[in-house]
């Protein structure tokens, strides 16, 4: 497409039942069921829910929070609140509950929808602190939570139920209700979406509908989604990067099926057998781990075989890559290593992929290399909150690994000085919700400061150096900023310095610098013995000793945050040591390229927990 067909994406509703009466748009897996809703049952779900919200006090312009896991009624939810005119603020249903005060407080949300019993208790507990919060919805039936906290609850059915007698009730609703819709600016505030700072207080991103419109035409003309297509949807929706691609593959008509969870992704991918997904990192490294786990384990023979075939899909991929055509004897081969080895390895994902998109975090190399081999082309891309996501992608016939492609249509990008990535568009945030400050910090002359360092090459790919930003980025996409959690760790006298680790990592890992005098005392009244640093470290009675710091900081942290292992370094960070700036500030790079043995022994065993299950 060239410019998109509606000016608001409180018109997508409306879009996508005039022109893709499909019998099923969207589901969900649940169990061993897939509950489907076709185009019409999804626009009247919509509809009704809007004009429920509407009959419980939600007007233009209020600010609607959504906190749940990924399903059909998160998109419901946000499609209903965006066709009245108001604004959804995207909640990630992992924080804890002071996480989900602050952010309904900051962004003065009235009405709060949640998933279940489970966050509904933690808008109960900041009840002190939200005065506007005045109705909560839970998608859950009734029967599953108990109402309480004087918040106004309702089940989301009953919002549905009570517009839909509206509709019933008020002659010419229907059209009043598609007026309205069509009447949101482009220009107006669409979404609120919070992301982390280095202060740790996030950061309000406002995104316009022309913002996200915008962004979701340039991702239009750089990959090919049509209304035969089929996306497993598993990445939280409370993310740009999954909502974005979402409200794509609706404008296109393609087919929606969300994941039980992220737990569940590889049956569900055997049931669902989609034919394009998104993805981190992280996903596309455990599908990879698995399977070569698999074959360490297998009989001689097959693990030569296996070894065949991947070598030959990469000397094909290799020469598609270069555009190349392989030769003859290559192209036998590749029929042959298909047949036995590589369709198989595809059969694991549904055997239907026609490519798989990989974003928020950098994708390595190797794992972009072993997907091409085995015939599931890898798209990797590169964007931010602040960009409605999407900068930069690679496409299908015009790729280059080790890069995240180049700028979409309607993107500019400069490399500045000191080697920042500057971006500018149509998809650059209105500014951050009353931040005007840190607003000015990144947005200067026009131009969008990414905190990212980079180069473009010749014919415009760009690619990924470094991070001006402190803020850690996991392999699963999540961003933590390191800073608070590092001073909470230190409020335990027993630790002189932390430092975060777990860029790129699939969990957060930290190196504890110990409170040597402290540690001698806690050891003496303890009655343990004493020995030099370097054996104290190792020692696990002294590990112990530091575990109550770690358990204590991970109770306030949401899960993607939390420490799942630390190391004492027996070493003071110093300036002599270029570990520290002379204003005593840690040099990060630096302390992990000296500690790089100690980092690389606390990932050996991947604690794996909620990550998808191949």
């Amino acid at each position: 497409m060239t410019e998109p067909s509606i000016r608001s994406l409180a018109e997508l509703p409306f879009h996508m039942a005039g022109r893709f009466p499909k019998t099923v748009l969207v589901g969900r897996c649940v169990g061993d069921e897939l509950l489907e809703q076709s185009s019409s049952e999804l626009f009247d779900r919509v509809r009704d829910l809007g004009l429920g919200l509407e009959a419980v006090g939600v007007h233009t312009g209020d600010r609607v929070a959504i906190l749940s896991d990924i399903r059909p009624e998160w998109t419901i939810t946000d499609l209903a609140v965006l066709s009245v005119g108001a604004v959804t603020v995207p909640v990630y249903p992992t924080l804890p509950a002071d996480q989900v005060g602050y952010i309904l407080a900051h962004s003065g949300a009235r009405t709060v929808v949640v998933a279940d019993a489970v966050q509904a208790a933690k808008v109960r507990e900041q009840r002190h602190r939200l005065p506007d919060v005045d109705t909560l919805v839970v998608m859950d039936p009734r029967g599953s939570w108990a109402a309480g906290g004087g918040l106004g609850e309702r089940a989301l059915a009953d919002v549905i139920e009570k517009g839909h007698r509206r509709l019933l009730s008020e002659d010419g609703l229907a059209r009043l209700y598609k007026e309205r819709a069509q009447a949101v600016e482009a220009e107006a505030l669409a979404t609120i979406i919070y992301t982390s700072g280095t202060t740790g207080n996030p950061k309000g991103v406002m995104l316009s509908h022309h913002n996200l419109l915008a962004n979701i035409a340039d991702v239009d003309r750089a990959i090919d989604i049509t209304d035969e297509d089929t996306a497993l949807s598993f990445l939280p929706i409370s993310h740009a990067f999954e909502r974005t691609a979402v409200y794509l593959y609706l404008y296109k008509g393609a087919t929606v099926i969300f994941a039980e969870g992220l737990d569940t992704v590889g049956r569900d991918l055997q049931r669902v057998r989609p034919t394009v997904m998104t993805g981190v990192p992280r996903v596309y490294e455990k599908l990879r781990a698995r399977i070569v786990s698999a074959i360490a384990d297998a009989p001689r023979y097959r693990q030569v075989l296996f070894a065949w075939a991947v070598g030959v899909g990469h000397k094909v991929a290799t020469a598609q890559l270069a555009g190349r055509n392989s030769g003859m004897l290559t192209r036998l081969q590749q029929s042959m290593a298909d047949r036995l080895v590589l369709s198989k390895i595809r059969s694991r994902t549904g055997g239907r992929l026609r490519f798989v998109v990989s974003g928020s975090a950098p994708l390595g190399r190797e794992v972009a290399e072993f997907l091409y081999a085995v015939g599931l082309p890898v798209l990797e891309g590169y964007g931010l909150t602040e960009t409605a996501p999407v900068l930069t992608t690679n496409q299908l016939g015009a790729a280059r690994l080790g890069t995240v492609g180049t700028a979409v249509s309607s993107v500019e990008l400069r490399i500045a000085d000191d080697g920042e990535i500057l971006a500018r568009g149509p998809n650059v945030m209105m500014g951050y919700y009353e931040d005007a400050e840190a607003t000015r910090e990144v947005m200067q002359n026009g131009w969008f400061h990414t905190g990212d360092i980079g180069r473009i090459d010749s014919e415009g790919y760009l690619s990924i150096t470094d991070r001006k930003k402190q803020i850690i980025v996991t392999a699963g996409g999540k961003n933590v900023a390191p800073q608070p959690i590092e001073l909470l760790l230190k409020r335990d006298p027993i630790v002189a310095e932390a430092m975060l680790v777990g860029d790129r990592r699939p969990f957060i890992t930290a190196l504890l610098i110990p409170n040597f005098l402290a540690l001698d005392q806690r050891l003496a009244s303890d009655g343990l013995s004493a020995g030099n640093w370097d054996e104290l470290v190792d020692r696990e009675d002294v590990r112990a000793i530091f575990q109550p710091a770690i358990d204590e900081a991970n109770a306030e942290l949401a899960t993607f945050q939390q420490v799942k292992r630390f190391a004492l370094v027996p070493a003071e960070f110093s300036v002599a040591t270029g570990e520290l700036t002379p204003t005593l500030k840690v040099k990060r790079r630096v302390v992990e390229a000296r500690w790089t043995d100690t980092i690389e022994r606390l990932y050996r065993e991947p604690v794996d927990r909620g990550s998808p299950g191949f």
